[in-house]
């Protein structure tokens, strides 16, 4: 992600989120557990953990073919997915978006596209490695700081259904 001119720092950031990232899309996939499509949802978010994981381990990976492909059709199915969920939540919600379930499952997959979107971008190496570290940052604290925020919150959690109760 970070040009070649920049400093270990800068690398050291890059790598540290997607560290982040990638537990964060782990965890995501663990607390699935409960879900009626479970399945479905591990897969979606372990495909961006294992693929962010390489990248934290070796930023060069993102010009890997192999890499490169696996993220492209998982980004273009997310995306797809997240339209769809869109669609639905314009036509049928009642509440805030974080109350439904399709919401939750929409913040999701916006979530993976942007991270995945940005590893993608990084194999180029562009000029503007220091506004990708800021992106790289707020996108790697905001599902975190949200999590958190969430997990306090019980009236939040009151209208959820039971299985997104039980986990953590």
């Amino acid at each position: 992600m970070a040009p070649p001119a920049a400093g270990p720092g800068a690398r050291a950031l890059w790598r540290s989120c997607n560290a982040l990232m990638a537990a964060f899309f782990a965890l995501a996939a663990f607390v699935q557990v409960n879900d009626p499509d479970a399945e479905l949802w591990v897969v979606v978010y372990m495909i961006p953990a294992i693929l962010t994981l390489l990248v934290g381990l070796n930023p060069l990976v993102t010009g890997n073919f192999i890499w490169k492909t696996v993220s492209a059709i998982h980004m273009v199915f997310c995306v797809a997915w997240a339209a769809g969920l869109a669609y639905h939540l314009l036509l049928h919600t009642r509440q805030n978006i974080l109350h439904e379930e399709e919401g939750r499952e929409l913040s999701g997959l916006v979530i993976i596209t942007a991270w995945m979107a940005l590893c993608h971008s990084s194999a180029k190496n562009s000029v503007g490695g220091r506004i990708q570290l800021v992106m790289a940052l707020v996108i790697a604290l905001l599902p975190l700081i949200s999590w958190a925020y969430i997990h306090v919150n019980k009236e939040m959690r009151a209208s959820w259904p039971t299985h997104c109760k039980t986990v953590l």
